[in-house]
């Protein structure tokens, strides 16, 4: 039985759409295999750039630990800050001009944490927004039953989950100068990036096995609690006080001990060094930066 040229046409129509519609699915796949590919060569080629001597300059003169990084950290930071700078948006606030100075400064002090090479830097972040100095929001605060009272509060930082974060520029300078008080606004806010990198705040950042999750839950629980209770009894502790806030301040707070005063922390909670050492891959006891403080417990 002979087909009509009009079947014999819906048929070669149905076949090229249904061509069409591979070929689509086709590209999609393609697309998805290939772009990570794409961006792990772009990456690569942009942290083999050479590193301006302008910006090496900047580091050495405002961040006093730089220099006592191994070669190959200095290396790797450097690489790193060539990729964050080209993925980050910064944006000044409040009539503050953001300078390439303060950029690299910022990146500097951020990148630190990504040489535990994760490959991420910090995924979720779109844009830095830049105070000249603190800067005040309102906060709402339950303070009875059905009572709501509305706060005005004066803030150095925050890290957002969805995609900034909020910098008071006269701490940062504040903080890279006074390396080793155990406070550093861009190593608290960036620590509580890593840590929301899964749309969370808990004090858990994305570890490198499923099994490291349990020894971190106790080590960091264990330690949260204690400086919770020596902060109650008025007793001097390591890290600062704001970490007894709740575990992401923990270990936001424990993450800036952990660069700036490691000796201390080894000494008194080195559980917890031992949890940050292995996750971000780092040993700053070894970076033999001379301590001028000497803590007393």
């Amino acid at each position: 039985m002979r087909r009509s040229r009009t079947e014999l046409y819906s048929d070669q129509k149905s076949m090229f759409e249904t061509i069409i519609v591979f070929v689509i699915i086709g590209l999609i796949i393609t697309g998805i295999l290939v772009n990570p590919m794409l961006i792990k060569r772009r990456i690569n080629r942009l942290k083999r750039r050479s590193f301006p001597s302008f910006w090496n300059a900047i580091i050495e003169n405002n961040l006093p630990i730089y220099l006592y990084l191994s070669a190959d950290e200095r290396r790797r930071l450097q690489g790193h800050i060539q990729v964050f700078l080209t993925q980050k948006q910064f944006i000044g606030c409040r009539g503050l001009q953001v300078t390439e100075e303060m950029k690299i400064i910022i990146a500097a002090v951020a990148c630190l944490l990504l040489l535990n090479e994760r490959g991420q830097y910090f995924p979720r972040l779109r844009s830095i927004l830049v105070y000249p100095s603190a800067y005040i929001v309102k906060e709402t605060a339950a303070i009875g039953d059905y009572v709501v009272e509305e706060r005005r509060v004066a803030r150095l930082g925050e890290s957002w989950t969805k995609d900034q974060l909020i910098l008071s520029w006269k701490q940062v300078k504040q903080d890279t100068i006074n390396w080793q008080d155990g406070r550093n606004v861009v190593l608290h806010e960036f620590a509580h990036q890593l840590d929301q990198e899964d749309g969370k705040a808990e004090g858990v950042p994305i570890l490198q096995r499923n099994s490291d999750y349990q020894t971190w839950a106790k080590v960091m629980t264990e330690a949260y609690q204690q400086l919770g209770n020596d902060v109650l009894q008025g007793v001097n502790t390591v890290m600062d006080s704001y970490g007894a806030t709740n575990p992401a301040e923990f270990f936001a707070v424990a993450t800036e001990t952990f660069f700036e005063k490691p000796h201390q922390l080894l000494s008194y909670h080195p559980a917890v060094y031992q949890q940050l050492q292995s996750y971000y891959q780092l040993n700053p006891v070894q970076w033999n930066y001379p301590s001028s403080v000497t803590f007393i417990q």
